[in-house]
């Protein structure tokens, strides 16, 4: 679990995705690894022997195969220059030892196979193929954020290192856990902290909130803490724009109203309206 392993695939999202890992990188003093996946174009995955015809010519057939072999030798030479591009782009944002990494199958099982050597992952909200959708998810981003165990960082836009961020807080086991991780680790030290509570009135998630502030507090934090009425999402988003939040941090697959976020169509709308990158922990 060493690397900082940052997806890439060429889209106009993935200088931000470069930028937003080698600031990790650095703040975890963790080697970087740009990884670019291979996925065969379904278009092209069909048989197409048995759409030529009866007695058709071998030489046609061989001109597909060629074909199909010519388009995979292209994809893989452009790979090979997302990931330079790539390469140069992180160097000059300060990451120090980066390693490439190009594999061919499906992006969520790659992810999945290389999380025993990953201490952090950064994705864009949008791959190549939704690059061009404001709001729009990538393909595999809500399959990633169930499926992965370590730390995803989703990058929004243009990425800048931040310098406040905000927790959005329930009490949970789940949350408490993310605390406990994000508390200890050098990746937000020094930042100043928001942690936001929405609804919960009761003395005994007041304990909590109260308790969790004093936790950061002791690891050096400088903390603000907010109780909030109302929708969870529309609450948290507004907080966000009011206090120039520049991250938001949750923990993924709580038992409160924060789970709602991370299943069916909760997932999507809050990544989706996120107007800053999003650090989501299991």
């Amino acid at each position: 679990m060493n690397h900082i392993v940052a997806c890439i695939d060429g889209s106009s999202v993935s200088p931000q995705v470069c930028q937003a890992a080698a600031w990790v990188s650095q703040r975890l003093q963790a080697p970087l690894r740009l990884l670019h996946v291979l996925e065969r174009d379904s278009s092209h995955q069909d048989n197409l022997s048995g759409s030529i015809g009866l007695g058709a010519r071998e030489h046609l057939l061989r001109q597909l195969t060629e074909l199909d072999e010519q388009r995979a030798r292209l994809a893989l030479e452009h790979g090979k220059h997302i990931l330079e591009d790539a390469h140069t782009l992180a160097k000059q944002h300060g990451a120090d030892t980066i390693e490439t990494l190009q594999r061919h199958g499906t992006v969520v099982e790659t992810l999945l196979e290389q999380q025993e050597d990953t201490r952090v992952l950064v994705m864009g909200r949008q791959g190549e193929a939704h690059a061009s959708l404001d709001h729009a998810l990538g393909s595999h981003l809500e399959a990633v954020v169930r499926g992965c165990e370590r730390p995803l960082l989703v990058t929004v836009g243009d990425f800048s290192a931040p310098k406040r961020f905000m927790v959005a807080f329930d009490g949970s086991d789940t949350a408490q856990k993310a605390l406990d991780a994000y508390s200890q680790s050098p990746l937000l030290q020094g930042l100043p902290c928001h942690l936001v509570m929405v609804g919960h009135d009761d003395d005994a998630h007041q304990q909590l909130l109260d308790k969790a502030a004093a936790q950061l507090q002791s690891h050096g934090f400088e903390v603000t803490v907010a109780k909030l009425q109302g929708e969870v999402q529309p609450a948290l988003s507004q907080y966000q724009q009011d206090h120039n939040i520049d991250l938001m941090v949750m923990g993924a697959y709580g038992h409160s109203r924060i789970r709602q976020f991370f299943v069916g169509s909760h997932t999507r709308k809050m990544v989706s309206q996120s107007d800053v990158p999003l650090l989501l922990l299991r």
